[in-house]
């Protein structure tokens, strides 16, 4: 990034950077309690992602108000601004991931209460759950080091993610198919499922933003050829 005549601008745009690492701090302890719990059928670990999800919204208030403080105040331009408008956007991301993990751990715990032998069929979507969870890490990364090299590598995991979720939406159908009796549980399952795979699309919508960040081209939509190209991945 460019260096200012302002050493103070510097050490409030390193600040900003601070703040979403600790957000994204929080994220990753989140998902890493969901799978914990997913596993484990721990209703304790499911009432823990629930509760904590307070704490998401509230840095997202605090780094939005960041942004408004620092384009108020320093009226940054061309590098400067796109970090700003990036972290903005990554935030959005990084709340969004937290109310589906939210949403996710409700579900789970409702169905613990209700029967907690359904809820054995969740193991299945562990290996989604960890593919979102390193494409999370990767993302934070990526944002960390503005490194944009992490895109295409993000976005060929979410491709499999969504491969992921394609295999376990056939499974349910069949599953209700053979005994309509299952198709509440199974509409619950596919719930959770579709909102891991939405997890790994918010991870990937980071690793954009650093590209445009760094790079200055908005990449959302093209072709992975063109994200490999422009990302120098």
């Amino acid at each position: 990034m460019d260096q200012h005549t302002s050493s103070k601008f510097d050490d409030e745009l390193e600040a900003l950077r601070g703040r979403v690492a600790y957000m994204g701090g929080l994220v990753e302890a989140q998902l890493n309690r969901l799978l914990k719990a997913l596993e484990t059928n721990h209703l304790g670990e499911f009432e823990t992602v629930m509760s904590s999800d307070y704490q998401i919204n509230a840095m997202e208030v605090e780094i939005d108000e960041l942004c408004t403080n620092l384009i108020a105040t320093r009226q940054p331009v061309a590098n400067d601004l796109r970090l700003v408008m990036a972290t903005v956007k990554s935030i959005t991301d990084l709340e969004r991931i937290g109310d589906k993990a939210e949403k996710v751990a409700r579900k789970a715990h409702a169905i613990a209460l209700q029967d907690g032998l359904q809820v054995t069929r969740f193991s299945e979507l562990g290996s989604m759950m960890a593919k979102v969870i390193l494409m999370v890490r990767q993302a934070l990364d990526s944002f960390a080091r503005l490194d944009p090299k992490v895109a295409p590598l993000v976005a060929a995991e979410d491709l499999a993610v969504d491969a992921e979720f394609d295999g376990v939406t056939r499974r349910l159908i069949t599953h209700m198919m053979e005994n309509p009796r299952n198709i509440s549980s199974a509409l619950d399952i596919l719930f959770v499922a579709k909102a891991i795979e939405r997890i790994g699309d918010h991870a990937t919508n980071i690793t954009e933003y650093v590209v445009y960040m760094v790079e200055g081209r908005d990449v959302r939509h093209v072709t992975p050829e063109v994200l490999q190209e422009v990302s120098g991945g």
